[in-house]
C-alpha cells in the first residue's frame, strides 16, 4: 500500500496495490501490519460500519469528544467527497479541512485519526461507504459540527445541489461553539 500525507499531514490517502486482469481485480483492503507501518503507531480497529446513501446525501461532520475514533474509510459502490476537519486546539492545522474523492473505481481509502470531525457527501447516484473505527460508537459523546460553517468554508462540490441531511446533522453547531480536543 502507498500512504500519502494530505495538506493536513496526519490525514493519509491510502492506495492499495491492485492486481487486475481481464477477469477482474484483487487487492488487500486491509492489512494490520502494513497499515500500522504506513501510518505510524499501533492502531487497532474494533468496529466496521457500512452505509448506503443516494446522491446529495451529506453525513457529518461527526466526532466523539470522548472515546475519540480514528476512521479508515473507503467506498465500494459509487463516489463520495470525504472531508476531515482538524479540531485539535493544540494543532497547527486546527480549524483546517482536507478532502478526497473516494470511489469504487479509484479504490482509495482515507485515514482520519482521532481528533478530527469527519463527513462525506455522495457525488454518484448511490454510494456504499465502509469504515473501520478505533473505538466503539458512543452516542452520549457524539458531536456534530455544521457542514456549512462559514468559518470552515468547506467546498463540498455540490454544484448548487441542496444536500440531504439527517435531523441530527441539521442541528450541527459552528466550530467556534463546538467542543474540541485540546
Amino acid at each position: 500500500m502507498k500512504a500519502t500525507p494530505q495538506s493536513i499531514p496526519d490525514v493519509l490517502l491510502i492506495e492499495p496495490r491492485v492486481f487486475g486482469d481481464a477477469r477482474g481485480f484483487f487487492f488487500e483492503s486491509f492489512n494490520q501490519q502494513q497499515f500500522n507501518a504506513a501510518v505510524g503507531g499501533d492502531w487497532t480497529f474494533v468496529q466496521d460500519n457500512h452505509s448506503r446513501s443516494s446522491r446529495g446525501v451529506l453525513r457529518g461532520l461527526h466526532y466523539q469528544i470522548q472515546q475519540a475514533q480514528g476512521k479508515l474509510v473507503r467506498v465500494v459502490v459509487g463516489e463520495v467527497l470525504d472531508v476531515a476537519v482538524d479540531i485539535r486546539r493544540s494543532s497547527p492545522t486546527f480549524g483546517r479541512w482536507v478532502s478526497a474523492r473516494l470511489s469504487a473505481e479509484n479504490q482509495c481509502q482515507l485515514w482520519v485519526p482521532p481528533g478530527f470531525a469527519h463527513g462525506f457527501v455522495v457525488l454518484s447516484e448511490v454510494a456504499e461507504f465502509l469504515y473501520k473505527t478505533t473505538d466503539y460508537y458512543a452516542p452520549a459523546h457524539e458531536r456534530c459540527i455544521a457542514w456549512n460553517d462559514v468559518d470552515l468554508a468547506i467546498d463540498w462540490q455540490l454544484s448548487g445541489l441542496e444536500p440531504a441531511l439527517s435531523a441530527k446533522d441539521q442541528q450541527g453547531v459552528a466550530l467556534a461553539q463546538a467542543s474540541c480536543f485540546d
